[in-house]
């Protein structure tokens, strides 16, 4: 008998951590990481309390929701890594990051933002990925293809940038975020080739 009671238990704190998460990842993603705790519970239909249970922070809460993400982002530049022309990897790298940052505000904002220490949950990661990153860039300089002048911090500039874009769709988003990323590429480049740019996309003239 307390086998049975107990094993419903488990099964309901266990919906109630994947609705949370699940909530909580649609809003980040499309508000932001400014989506208060409390509101997240509303939409997951749970106490605060709840929450705070499985997640004791909003770090914590941040983290796991974007840990797919971050794992995304690593893999993405270890391709880049991977690849036989430095350039092609590096350019294959910045228009995969800029497409799923374009796609996902919140995890674009945490990824850029540095939280105070003991709470910035993605650092080990991040910093992972920015030591590749770094390997990427030297790699494309010694191959003469990416300026000279060309930093790290360009890269997140552009991300931040690219975080700033408003569409009426999220296809419309995307598919201004290829262009910008085409953009950002060929400013990067030591001699910049003047390929044809992805097609323009019709966006709003104030900021929502």
């Amino acid at each position: 008998m307390t086998a049975q009671v107990i094993h419903p238990l488990r099964s309901d704190a266990s919906d109630n951590r994947e609705r949370i998460l699940a909530v909580a990842r649609a809003a980040f993603a499309a508000e932001g990481l400014d989506v208060p705790i409390r509101e997240i519970a509303r939409r997951a239909q749970v106490g605060v309390a709840t929450v705070y249970r499985r997640f004791p922070t909003k770090e914590a809460l941040l983290a796991e929701a974007f840990a797919e993400q971050m794992a995304m982002c690593s893999g993405v530049v270890e391709e880049g890594l991977a690849a036989a022309d430095p350039w092609r990897g590096f350019r294959l790298v910045i228009e995969k990051l800029m497409a799923v940052h374009a796609l996902d505000r919140g995890f674009s904002r945490a990824f850029t933002s540095r939280l105070p220490a003991g709470a910035d949950y993605f650092a080990a990661d991040r910093d992972r990925t920015m030591r590749m990153l770094l390997e990427l860039v030297r790699r494309a300089k010694g191959a003469g293809a990416l300026r000279a002048d060309f930093v790290l911090e360009d890269i997140i500039l552009a991300l931040m940038a690219n975080e700033g874009i408003r569409a009426e769709s999220l296809e419309l988003r995307a598919a201004a975020s290829r262009r910008f990323a085409a953009l950002m590429i060929q400013s990067f480049q030591a001699d910049p080739v003047r390929a044809p740019l992805p097609p323009a996309v019709r966006l709003p003239l104030t900021a929502r």
